[in-house]
């Protein structure tokens, strides 16, 4: 194939050794697969920012710390070289969140490095070598959904407890290989102490897990594993061994309309982007 302009001083810096081909093309990034030596490993080459369909993106860089006051200073004005140095703090920003949720215990790729934006991280495939599939293609019964379901809300839990929001959660960030689930795409990832949109965007990733792994078990749309999972973490009680029932207690009565409909908003909201995706995949 032909080389992509973007991986040519990789081939040529010998980060890479061969490009095999094109895995996919999504709205912040195409990822290729590469051959690093003996391994077949995947290459995120992340879009410019003018080329990215990512919405709302201000609201995930949010509190996010950058250490060179010069840097940061540049990034507010908006100049040539402070949107360098955002578009390199966004791309980094994934590569951080990698190390530090595979320290925390979640299944996430292993990242190789970001290199002039971009992100060479393990490919996941099943036993037979095969790249393994997104959640959104794949049908389970109602007690596989139940337990990756599980799963998955344990891996909230685990992100939260390191800090981090995912904010972009859905059937479309997740692979499924022979273990179990595994969490992609973190550029967008919060600092859930200093990102007032955190609790919101947690409740969305929740709500769009509950919501697909929903069409296989039902039940699991009555859970309130959001609110739980918040509730422990406000009152400093969350734990990575918590052990989540689904439920909170609402002992005074009354109903959680905001609750409600911002669970609802955010079902609606994940729904208009699946279509969005459909409609990329289709052109």
């Amino acid at each position: 194939m032909k080389i992509p302009k973007r991986l040519q001083p990789l081939l040529d810096d010998g980060v890479i050794d061969e490009v095999i081909g094109q895995l996919m093309s999504g709205k912040e990034a195409t990822v290729y697969t590469v051959r690093c030596g003996r391994e077949v490993r995947c290459a995120k080459v992340y879009k410019e920012a003018l080329k990215r369909s990512f919405k709302k993106a201000t609201q995930y860089q949010e509190g996010r710390k950058v250490r060179n006051s010069r840097r940061a200073r540049a990034m507010e004005k908006g100049s040539k070289y402070g949107r360098k140095q955002q578009e390199e703090t966004w791309q980094n920003a994934e590569v951080d969140a990698l190390y530090l949720l595979a320290n925390a215990g979640v299944r996430v790729p292993k990242p190789y490095g970001c290199f002039d934006g971009v992100l060479i991280m393990e490919l996941v495939t099943d036993d037979q070598g095969n790249v393994a599939p997104r959640l959104g293609d794949v049908s389970m019964s109602a007690e596989q959904a139940i337990e990756d379901h599980a799963i998955v809300m344990h891996y909230v839990v685990l992100m939260l407890c390191a800090g981090i929001v995912h904010g972009d959660l859905s059937e479309f960030n997740v692979l499924v290989d022979d273990y179990g689930p595994v969490i992609i795409d973190l550029p967008q990832a919060v600092d859930a102490s200093a990102n007032n949109h955190a609790q919101s965007m947690l409740q969305r990733d929740v709500a769009n897990m509950a919501h697909y792994y929903g069409q296989f078990a039902p039940e699991l749309l009555d859970t309130q594993y959001a609110k739980e999972i918040w509730a422990l973490y406000e009152d400093g009680e969350l734990k990575p061994d918590t052990v989540l029932t689904g439920r909170i207690d609402t002992t005074d009565g009354e109903s959680d309309v905001d609750g409600v409909l911002a669970e609802i908003k955010a079902v609606l909201f994940e729904e208009q982007k699946r279509q969005e995706r459909l409609a990329q995949t289709d052109e």
